[in-house]
């Protein structure tokens, strides 16, 4: 139970939030957070279940249950996730595991001859980064137009309205990194 006390404590160091202002906004003691972030107390499930509400975090992540995730850091390519595909048959897969913490995700994009991104790309928050792992793309942004091709790569601010198409004659395929804000 040691380390559910470490994983609270560094959540809420993470957030800088002072162990008294976490201890007020559940309505226990700052003596009780001290004692359960140094495993010499123990919450009950109800506790537990506010502390990760005011952590804005999941109580299974609180008990370690995502860990097994970051124990496993790497995705062999056959195991890459499909995580949506659109109308125009391009497919987007994460390349990485589930993890609660993580600051950025990996994605590839890969698109069938003149099919687009539409729906795919989603830069509400943070920022992207784009590589062109092969073929040509007319890169539709906000009104401008660009074409990149193999080895070129870009970098986007959140807000942006992105649209990609493979000019190309072949299939085409595109890495992007996404940053994830919120755990920054």
């Amino acid at each position: 139970m040691l380390k559910m006390g470490e994983r609270i404590k560094r959540r809420r160091e993470s957030l800088n939030i002072q162990v008294n202002d976490l201890a007020k906004t559940i309505g226990v003691t700052s003596s009780l957070i001290s004692q359960i972030e140094k495993a010499k107390a123990f919450p009950s499930i109800f506790s537990l279940k506010k502390i990760a509400d005011a952590l804005k975090i999941s109580v299974g992540s609180l008990i370690g249950e995502d860990e097994t995730f970051s124990k496993n850091p790497f995705v062999k390519f056959k195991d890459k996730r499909l995580v949506q595909a659109n109308d125009a048959g391009t497919t987007l897969f994460l390349l990485s595991n589930h993890e609660q913490y993580k600051l950025m995700e990996p994605h590839l994009l890969v698109f069938p001859p003149m099919a687009d991104s539409n729906g795919l790309i989603n830069i509400k928050e943070g920022q992207s980064f784009f590589y062109i792992q092969n073929g040509t793309f007319r890169i539709d942004l906000n009104a401008e137009h660009f074409e990149l091709k193999t080895g070129d790569s870009f970098y986007l601010n959140s807000g942006l309205q992105c649209i990609l198409t493979n000019i190309s004659k072949s299939e085409a395929k595109l890495l992007w990194i996404l940053s994830n804000p919120a755990h920054n």
